[in-house]
């Protein structure tokens, strides 16, 4: 459900669009008129607490509004949590997003690197796909392919494949 302030703006959309009166817009809106006309005001003691809640943000930036409440109240700040909460909405500071570290490029003797395929049985690639019969049973489908010609080399389908059937599988094409 949209807000007080939402409405508010949908009145004063209606008022300029329309040309409707103040009171036609707030019916039509379902907003009562003292409500459209109601100006909220901040005193000199919220806007210190806001003050505060930024120059915290700014120290902390990846703290949220529980954690910057909690350092208010250590402070000495006699606040609500939920007074804190609706003014970090209003006031918008936000998390920034963790950055990760990229990992640097290179491989370790037992690497699993992404190699590019220079020749014809270079590099193979497996993939496993499950699906359902109608009955409810699963069938396993295998698929290997060479990356240099992206030629279909097998396609296997069982009800399941252990290691085993894996090593067979590889034995029958290269051996």
């Amino acid at each position: 459900m949209v807000g007080p302030q939402g409405r508010r703006r949908a009145v004063e959309y209606v008022r300029s669009e329309r040309s409707y009166s103040e009171r036609r817009a707030c019916k039509v809106v379902g907003l009562a008129r003292s409500t459209a006309r109601y100006a909220g005001h901040i005193d000199g003691e919220q806007r210190r607490l806001i003050e505060r809640m930024h120059e915290l943000s700014r120290v902390h930036p990846r703290y949220c509004y529980r954690r910057i409440w909690a350092m208010l109240g250590r402070e000495g700040w006699r606040v609500n949590r939920k007074r804190v909460q609706r003014l970090w909405r209003l006031e918008g500071p936000k998390v920034p997003p963790k950055a990760h570290k990229q990992r640097a490029p290179g491989h370790s003797g037992n690497s699993c690197m992404k190699r590019s395929a220079e020749r014809s049985n270079h590099v193979w690639t497996y993939d496993f796909v499950a699906d359902q019969t109608e009955d409810g049973r699963m069938l396993r489908f295998l698929s290997v392919v060479d990356e240099f010609t992206r030629e279909s080399l097998a396609l296997d389908v069982e009800r399941s494949m252990g290691a085993v059937d894996l090593v067979s599988l590889r034995q029958q094409k290269c051996g």
